[in-house]
């Protein structure tokens, strides 16, 4: 099977502890500031499908944005994860500034042009080092397309791929049916 490739959106403020050094920075801030309008729309479409397809199927997760995620060499800050549900209340009630990468079930990426470098190189190592069991993708150009992949033996594998226009379905952490154009798509 191909390896699958991921991205992620710049770097997360995470305070260092009284008295630390701030924690590494694994990869910078993109140039260009914000995110494009679609790659908003998309992020926020994907919450909100992961969200109700998670709640439907009574999974013990939460999908959040743009969170801090704990990595062995600093922090990486994915589009989005589905991370386990009792790990995100114990972050929230605590300083809240990180999950760890063990409580990730998913790291989501929204490929765009100014990470497109980092998201196909980088990012799949850090999160497969990590040991984040599932890495999805969606790319925004030239065509919407939705791959999935789950770490085996230390890489990405894909298992599942689609193009806008047509659903794929996910089973894992719970089942979905996503299609990339629906995600990308104006009203």
């Amino acid at each position: 099977m191909p390896r699958i490739p991921a991205t992620g959106t710049g770097s997360p403020a995470v305070p260092a502890p009284p008295g630390e050094e701030p924690p590494a920075t694994l990869l910078p801030a993109p140039p260009g500031g914000p995110r494009s309008v679609t790659h908003q729309r998309a992020a926020r479409r994907l919450l909100a499908l992961l969200d109700d397809a998670a709640r439907e199927a009574g999974a013990e997760v939460e999908a959040l944005p743009a969170v801090a995620v704990r990595l062995p060499d600093g922090f990486a800050v994915p589009d989005l994860v589905v991370a386990d549900a009792a790990a995100v209340r114990r972050a929230a009630a605590g300083a809240g500034a990180a999950l760890d990468a063990r409580d990730v079930r998913v790291a989501v990426e929204i490929v765009s042009p100014d990470t497109r470098v980092a998201d196909h190189t980088v990012r799949p190592a850090l999160y497969a080092a990590a040991g984040i069991p599932q890495l999805w993708q969606l790319e925004l150009a030239p065509l919407p397309l939705f791959r999935a992949g789950r770490l085996r033996r230390g890489v990405y594998e894909e298992t599942a791929a689609a193009l806008g226009g047509f659903a794929v379905r996910v089973e894992e952490p719970f089942p979905a049916a996503i299609d990339p154009g629906v995600l990308t798509r104006s009203r």
